[in-house]
């Protein structure tokens, strides 16, 4: 299977071709936030790279999400349209899982790939890998770094924290338990690699319109929708958008 795999829903974007799960190809690029502007042609540059045509591909998996608003879309947008207009499958994978991935599976330890959300939050979800297979023990969820580490504290494992320590989350999270350890900084760039194997034997979705990115929290537009319309709820306000 020829794997075209995204990821752009942090500060990294990064890009990966893999067949038969060898890694063929990837660039990651971590000192832009324009998105928008380099992805297209980091893609086009890998598969030429490959010598694929985009006929060859058979299957297009993506970042879905929980991160950046404005990152997510960029990623779910170019692997929808991607997928519609090639006929291709279409696959999304948690971003959290992504960063979960670069921990061997040999771990014991419960992993914990977080993001900076901002004020004092954070996306965290909880991952431990059993019989080689990396298995979802807590939903990716949207909360404050200080209420994270008082769960954590309260579970009577080894915990590796796994994401970037911003200077404005290490300012508001307190003392670490002493359950809970942090992973060396190269392990909070996410592999485009590990999205690939991630993706490659989920079922990829029927409708491919109805793929949406898994934010975790409203969006700005949406809570200044509420402020204008107090009292109203809107369930699919990002579909409809």
């Amino acid at each position: 299977m020829k794997i075209l795999a995204i990821d752009t829903s942090n500060h990294p974007m990064s890009v990966a071709v893999v067949e038969n799960d060898q890694l063929l190809a990837t660039e990651t690029l971590n000192m832009v936030r324009n998105h928008s502007i380099y992805l297209m042609p980091v893609i086009d540059k890998l598969v030429k790279l490959v010598k694929w045509q985009p006929e060859d591909i058979d299957r297009i998996v993506v970042a879905q999400g929980p991160g950046s608003y404005t990152g997510i879309r960029i990623a779910v947008s170019t692997a929808k349209v991607l997928a519609d207009t090639m006929n291709k499958e279409l696959v999304g994978v948690s971003s959290l899982e992504v960063l979960a991935r670069n921990i061997v599976p040999t771990t014991k330890e419960v992993i914990v790939p977080f993001f900076d959300a901002r004020r004092g939050n954070i996306f965290a979800g909880a991952y431990q890998w059993q019989a080689g297979k990396l298995v979802n023990r807590i939903a990716d969820q949207h909360l404050a770094m200080k209420d994270l580490l008082a769960q954590l504290a309260n579970l009577d494992q080894p915990i590796l924290l796994v994401g970037h320590l911003t200077d404005r989350i290490a300012k508001v999270m307190g003392e670490m338990p002493a359950n809970v350890q942090l992973a060396p900084r190269p392990f909070s760039i996410p592999s485009t690699y590990q999205l690939a194997l991630a993706g490659k034997d989920i079922q990829p979705v029927t409708d491919i319109d109805s793929m949406v990115p898994h934010y975790l929290r409203i969006t700005e537009a949406e809570a200044n929708w509420q402020k204008l319309h107090p009292g109203e709820i809107r369930q699919n306000y990002v579909r409809e958008v």
